[in-house]
Formats: C-alpha cells, structure tokens, sequence
C-alpha cells in the first residue's frame, strides 16, 4: 500500500509522543528493526528485540517511554506508551486511505430476492446472493460471491470479503468483519445413535455476532442446535477456528488459529485461546482465563486461570513436570546402576 507521512503528521496520527533528533526524509514504508531502511517507520513492540534498535536504519522509531539511547543522524526517535498500538494506528490511517470503498448500489449481476430491505447505502458486490427476507443496513459492504440467507440481519457498516456465507436468521451486528471464507449458521454436528444408526439433529437455532467483532478466513461458527450460538462485543477470532453449536464467547476475547471450542461451552469475558487448543462440550471458562497453544480443556476453569498441555492443568505446575520430564533419562540411569549394586550385594552374600 502507497503512503508517505511527514513526523509531524506521524505525532498527529498517533496522537502522543516525545520526539528525539531529525530528520526530513518522509516515511514511505513500514518494517521490522533489522531490515529497515532510510525512509521506513519501525517500532519496538517486543522487548526481546530491544539490542537492535540502536543498528537499525529506520527513519523514525517508536520506542516505549523508558528506552534508553539516542537517535542516529538523520533518525528520529518517537517514544510512546504503546508503540504496538500507535503502529496500529497508523497501520489503520495507511489502510483507509489505499482502501476505496465501492460505490453504494446493488451489482448488476447480484441475485437479491425481491421480499430482502437493502439499504440504499449498503454496497452488494458481483456474484452475490441476498435471500429473501435478510435486511441489511447502511454502510454494509458484501464484496463478491458473498452469500445472505433467508431473514438474515446485518447492521451498519459491516464488512464481508469474498465467499463469505451468512446463513438463514443468523445477526450480525455493527461494524463486523468477515474475512474470505467464513461460514456462518453452517448446522451444528449433532446426531443420536438409534438401532445402530446416526440420526441427524435438526439445528434449528441461529448465530449472533455482537458489535465490534472479526472473524478470520476459513472459520466456521456453527449455528445452535435450539436457542442461539453468540459472539459477543469486541471479540475476535482469527483463522481457521471452529465454534460449535450452542457456544457462547464473551465479550473481547482473542482465539487464535486452529482452536475449537465444543458445542454449549461457554467462555466468559476477555477469555485467551493460543493457537490449535480445544475445549470439550458444556463447560464454563473464567472470565479473564488464559488457555495456552494447544492445550486441551476438559473441565470449568475458575476466572483468571492460566492453564497448558493436554489435558490442561495450571501453567506453573505444567512447567515443573515438563522440568522433571528432561530429568528422567537421568533418573532411569541412577535407578539401573542402583538396581546393579543390590544385584552385586546379593550376589555376595
């Protein structure tokens, strides 16, 4: 994406910061420390990468208030509370200027369903099927190949990339972001076993998505068995991870990549999911509960629980066995050569 920001159009974007040294190059290009060059912005986000500030090349930095060092020539230092969050303002800025948002209208070759109440500044791109009776509102973008069912909501100034699917009576609330490839009101997996058959549960629910949330590419929320699958406010979901049947996610959660959650589980506000962790069914998660990458819940977690390996138990015992576990090689070496000693006493005597 194109920009170029003066420094003073950098503090003003970020809204903070004390600057040290100079410079008059425009910044035209993000990167990280080590490979930045005159005319990028970088940033300190990570303390582990604090050696290479002082090496890098970068035009300007942004660096947390208590940084010590000063700028090279020609380099400006910008110290901010969060230099993370003041990247992604600007991050932001540089997004909305290169992205040009189409023109309201319906395309010419959308399907849309007489009985469906499209507003007139809502945009439905090429290829796209709004069902009848779906209602979508102002400032809604449906990009191509996006796909509304029967008696869909969608409020204002949602954003759906291509191929995303919204199934019959799902909800989705203000200013949501659907990335290409989200399936959302797909049935729930549920089935009995009669005379040795699996027998289909009919998944007659739906799925609400609260204000403020973003699913990633190729996740699935599955719609509730009965009742309702919800997201709440503020939550976001990254790629390829599966919500089951009759879930329920709090509000401002993260779930990273590949995880799962099991159908009628309920996770309480700002819950942690680390990448490819899975939850069983009809369990209840803490509010403020941190769940490490790929460790598997199988029971309720009291509120700020920070929990890892599978099954997954407290992190700092989790972090003691897995010590113990090095140490066990050497264990079995000093039980055998016990072993032989009594075996030699025995023999003795």
């Amino acid at each position: 994406m194109q920009f170029a920001f003066t420094l003073e159009e950098i503090l003003e974007i970020v809204g903070e910061g004390q600057t040290e040294g100079l410079t008059e190059v425009k910044v035209t290009g993000i990167a990280s420390l080590d490979l930045a060059v005159v005319g990028d912005l970088s940033f300190l986000g990570n303390r582990k990468y604090r050696s290479e500030v002082a090496a890098s090349r970068a035009s300007v930095v942004l660096l947390p208030q208590d940084y010590k060092g000063e700028p090279s020539a020609g380099q400006v230092y910008v110290r901010v509370s969060n230099p993370s969050d003041s990247l992604a303002r600007i991050c932001e800025r540089v997004e909305k200027d290169n992205w040009i948002k189409p023109d309201s209208g319906i395309h010419a070759s959308a399907v849309v369903d007489p009985s469906a109440v499209i507003d007139p500044g809502a945009c439905i791109g090429p290829l796209c099927v709004v069902e009848a009776g779906a209602t979508i509102a102002d400032g809604v973008v449906l990009e191509s190949h996006v796909f509304i069912g029967c008696r869909a909501q969608l409020e204002r100034d949602c954003w759906l990339k291509p191929q995303v699917t919204v199934a019959s009576d799902c909800i989705i609330g203000k200013r949501v972001r659907l990335h290409s490839g989200v399936v959302i009101g797909s049935d729930g997996y549920g089935y009995s076993t009669v005379d040795g058959k699996h027998r289909k549960q009919p998944q007659i629910g739906r799925v609400v998505i609260e204000n403020d949330v973003e699913i990633g590419s190729n996740s699935c929320v599955d719609r509730a068995r009965f009742s309702e699958t919800r997201i709440s406010e503020g939550t976001k979901i990254d790629n390829l991870v599966q919500i089951a049947h009759n879930v329920v996610i709090g509000r401002h959660c993260l779930i990273v990549s590949q995880a799962g959650v099991s159908g009628s589980t309920t996770l309480e506000d700002r819950v942690i999911m680390g990448g490819q962790a899975g939850m069983v069914g009809h369990i209840r998660i803490g509010s403020g509960s941190r769940i490490g990458a790929q460790a598997g819940v199988n029971c309720d977690l009291a509120p700020a629980s920070f929990v890892t390996d599978s099954p997954a138990y407290a992190h700092l015992q989790s972090r003691k066995t897995e010590i113990l576990k090095r140490r066990l090689p050497e264990l079995f070496k000093r039980v055998a050569k016990l072993e032989e000693m009594i075996d030699s006493k025995d023999q003795i005597q």
